[in-house]
């Protein structure tokens, strides 16, 4: 259960999330403009789901957790949106 009662935890297949970020109806670079954002809320280890509808995520959410050393713990399509569950890095 989350602290904040303002935040809400999500499951996708068997990951729990601790924030949800809708970046539907943007386009590069917007998704990942603000998941660097939304993931600087964060604490170590913590994880948030994001959907997306611009197919460029596909590539760039993936490039974005590795080059900072984030984990991509899960990710996919469902109808015409992309989700991903991304683990911020410890320390």
């Amino acid at each position: 259960m989350p602290e904040n009662s303002n935040e809400t935890t999500k499951q996708v297949n068997n990951t729990v999330s601790n924030r949800e970020l809708d970046a539907t109806g943007l386009y590069c670079p917007e998704p990942v403009m603000l998941l660097h954002n939304k993931i600087r809320e964060l604490r170590p280890g913590e994880a948030l789901s994001l959907r997306a509808t611009d197919p460029s995520t596909t590539r760039d959410i993936p490039k974005f957790c590795l080059y900072l050393g984030h984990e991509l713990l899960e990710s996919g399509k469902r109808g015409g949106e992309y989700f991903y569950i991304i683990k911020k890095k410890s320390g």
